[in-house]
Formats: C-alpha cells, structure tokens, sequence
C-alpha cells in the first residue's frame, strides 16, 4: 500500500446504494444507481446506469436518436460493441474496453444502438454536469479505444485502468478542467489491498461490479457487494481491499469537484433555471441543436 496514503485523511463509506432495473431508450433494460429514488444526484455526478446481459432481448433496440444539452455522458464499455452517431456528422464504434466523453455543450442529436445480433453487452454510463459557463459550448468528444487507456500495477494483486485523473504518476486520456474528474477502473486479487489519493474536496463514490471489497480504513472498513454503490465522505485517500476468501474484484471508482450551482433538470436536458428548460425544449423543437 502506498505509504502516502496511509498517511493522508482516509475517506470512509457515508452511504451504501442498490441500483434499481429500469429501461431506457427503445426499451434497453438497465440498472440505475445515480438518479434513481436513493440517490438523485452526487453533485457533479447526475446518473449513473449499469448495463449487463447477454440476453439480446435486453439492449438490441438500442438508443435511437435523440437530444442532450448542458452536460457530459460517459460511456465505458466491459463487453459488446455500440455505434454512435450524432447529427453533426461524428460516428464510431465503441469495443470492449473503449470510453467515449462526450460534452453535449448547447446541443447535441445522438443515437447509440449495438452493432452486434448476439453475446454480452455489459459497461456503464454516467452523466456529469457542467457549469453555467460551459453549458452552452460547442458539442465535443473524448472517445478512445482500450490501446489507449494506460494501466498501472500500484501493489501486488492491484492493477488499475487511469481513464481519467492520474495514479502514481500515470495519467488517463480524458482531460476536464470544469470538474477535474477522477474515473478507475481497480482490479483487486482475494486479498489484495488497494489506497488511492483523492483531492480532498472531490464528490467521490465507488461502484463494485464483480466480487466485493472492503472499503475504508481497518476500524470502521465497510464491505461493498457486487452492484452496490459506495458513497464516500470527504478525505484525501481511500482504502480498499478484495475479500480474501472471495473472488477477484472489479470496480469503479469515480470522483470529480462539485459544482454547487442550481440544477433544472427535464429528460436529456440539464441546465441551472427553469427558463433555460424551456428554451432547450424550444430550440430542439425548431432544429437548432
């Protein structure tokens, strides 16, 4: 375990969320975990859905066209392939091990729909916020395949994916100076242990899909299952460890600089008034996204 760490204000588990099924889209079955009657929101964090089968059924209708403004969405593939498009030309396929950051900005057409008839689909989806200065920018993408994410080795048994923020020294593709987010994907042997350094001040949660993981310092280590989320108080580290009888561990955690700004929320648009609702709704409604 690194020593720093060890020494720094250790964040403990606030709160512990279940994801709840829901369906989005043209039907795709989900689990939501942020935005959902427990936790509505982790300022800047806004949704939160967990999507894995490998029943067809469940995702082949896919997420035909339609609009975002005022945030970011970020999509992390596990399993399964997923072509994008948008109405101002961008178009890709997202494979196993790929993120796509894309910031709606003033407005954004998109469609997400499975470019495979079979096998697993399984990854993430999380929404972020923007500031009132940034939420009528130019639409962009941060998209990059698995050869591009850097992974890191911090401790035996300990291997770490850096999409985003940096860990010991290594620094993930994504860059977002509005939130300075975090996001890591933490692979953990039975028993391997794990500290990472958080700023202080960063809303921050870990979210465990396979295995389960005892986070927070030895005296008050509380056990996260498969599918449950981790809301975790303010510090500058965070320990965890796989449970050592158990199955090897997979995680995300995630963490990024509060916005402490009014947030107006309709369907796919996010904005900080009522009034910036209604024009969001208007200007789609004329084409202007």
């Amino acid at each position: 375990m690194n020593a720093t760490a060890q020494n720094l204000a250790t964040r403990a588990v606030a709160r512990i969320v279940r994801g709840m099924p829901t369906s989005d889209g043209a039907g795709v079955k989900l689990t939501r975990v942020i935005g959902q009657p427990q936790l509505p929101d982790l300022d800047p964090f806004l949704m939160l859905d967990e999507f894995g089968t490998d029943n067809p059924g469940d995702y082949i209708a896919g997420f035909p066209s339609h609009p975002h403004r005022g945030f970011e969405t970020v999509t992390y593939m596990l399993d399964g392939r997923m072509r994008h498009r948008d109405n101002h030309g961008h178009e890709g396929v997202l494979v196993p091990g790929s993120v796509q950051w894309m910031t709606a900005g003033r407005g954004i057409v998109h469609s997400e729909m499975p470019e495979q008839q079979e096998g697993r689909m399984r990854g993430f989806q999380l929404w972020i916020n923007l500031p009132a200065r940034e939420k009528m920018t130019a639409p962009k993408y941060q998209e990059f395949g698995p050869e591009r994410i850097p992974t890191t080795e911090p401790a035996q048994g300990v291997r770490v994916k850096v999409i985003a923020g940096r860990e010991r020294g290594v620094s993930g593709p994504i860059s977002q100076p509005a939130t300075d987010p975090i996001y890591l994907d933490v692979g953990l042997q039975p028993g391997a242990r794990y500290a990472a350094t958080l700023p202080a001040e960063h809303a921050a949660f870990i979210y465990v899909y396979e295995g389960s993981l005892r986070v927070g310092d030895a005296e008050s280590a509380k056990v996260v299952a498969a599918h449950e989320l981790a809301v975790l108080t303010a510090g500058e580290s965070v320990h965890m460890e796989a449970v050592a009888d158990g199955e090897s561990s997979r995680a995300i955690l995630v963490a990024g600089r509060p916005l402490r700004e009014p947030v107006a929320k309709y369907g796919p648009f996010v904005m900080n008034t009522r009034e910036e609702i209604v024009r969001a709704v208007e200007d789609f409604q004329s084409g202007r996204f």
